[in-house]
């Protein structure tokens, strides 16, 4: 598979086979890997990094990047002047999200699975290699598990918490590093509304979005003197493929009011922008879901009586 960047083309040996020999992957993987270690290589020094959060020139990475939310940020990050990095388990569906974007000439299509650290530092060595640094890295990959607490498959709940957290806690021990040593950076993570009000039927991802809002807001102030900026975003409903995507368990019921459509991908990406250009420590979107997510936190009876009703 073949992955373009400006008018040069990167064929790499991924999950999906072909590509070039072992050798030449191995070499861009030392790159990266020496990149990160030593402070003689071309990084940006803390002097020369541009802590202005305008996007043009600035070098994006966006995981779970091949549709829904992840290809709505990446398409609206590079019509904003951002070189983007798009990664997907599957390569062929990030190339394919990549030419929809268009901007060929500053996107990049790469395949990584957050699950496997190995593969967020080949990911990151290749980016490295060829734009030098990475300002923005936006954790999206995800995907929920339908079923109540009772009769959950406790081998989907563990791949699930690899996916949406550890392997955004993953990619965000990767790259911290890379951001210090560069002299400052932004991390975003894609969480949900779940992860401020748990959801019946829901809970086993609800948990998982708890989990990376803690971990979000206390990088947050762990990084600040490091000038790197640790943004949460919190969608509502949205319209995406989000449910035919989830691990479909043995009780499946639907907690929504009849009447709640879902906003769009397109929405949660310039939630994302604003949130990131204003350096918000937490975007929640649509904004009358903060009414729900007060209330939870002051009558938290009162919430879970009006989702027991809506169970269907």
């Amino acid at each position: 598979m073949a992955s373009h960047v400006g008018t040069r083309c990167i064929r790499y040996s991924g999950r999906d086979g072909g590509g070039t020999t072992a050798h030449g992957i191995k070499r861009l993987y030392d790159i990266g890997r020496l990149a990160l270690r030593a402070p003689h290589l071309d990084l940006p020094r803390r002097g020369e990094y541009n802590p202005s959060m305008e996007l043009v020139g600035k070098v994006v990475v966006v995981t779970g990047a091949s549709m829904g939310i992840g290809e709505a940020i990446a398409k609206l990050f590079a019509e904003e002047g951002a070189n983007v990095v798009l990664l997907s388990r599957d390569a062929a569906r990030a190339e394919a999200a990549r030419t929809r974007i268009g901007c060929l000439d500053r996107t990049a299509a790469l395949s990584c699975d957050v699950r496997n650290s190995e593969e967020i530092d080949r990911v990151l060595a290749l980016t490295l290699h060829h734009f030098k640094r990475i300002d923005v890295w936006i954790n999206n990959a995800g995907h929920g598990l339908l079923d109540s607490v009772a009769q959950a498959d406790m081998q989907a709940c563990h791949e699930m918490f690899e996916t949406n957290f550890f392997g955004a806690m993953s990619a965000m021990q990767a790259v911290i590093p890379v951001m210090r040593q560069q002299g400052g950076g932004s991390i975003i993570n894609i969480s949900s509304v779940a992860g401020h009000i748990p959801v019946p039927f829901h809970a086993s991802y609800s948990a998982t979005k708890f989990a990376l809002n803690a971990i979000g807001k206390a990088a947050g102030v762990e990084l600040k003197n490091d000038g790197i900026h640790v943004l949460t975003v919190c969608p509502g409903y949205v319209r995406t493929a989000f449910s035919e995507n989830a691990v479909r368990g043995n009780e499946l019921k639907k907690v929504r009011p009849g009447s709640v459509r879902g906003i769009t991908a397109e929405r949660v990406a310039h939630a994302t922008l604003n949130g990131y250009l204003k350096q918000k420590r937490e975007v929640i979107v649509p904004w009358t879901m903060h009414v729900p997510v007060k209330l939870y936190q002051l009558f938290p009876y009162l919430v879970e009586r009006a989702m027991g009703r809506m169970v269907k």
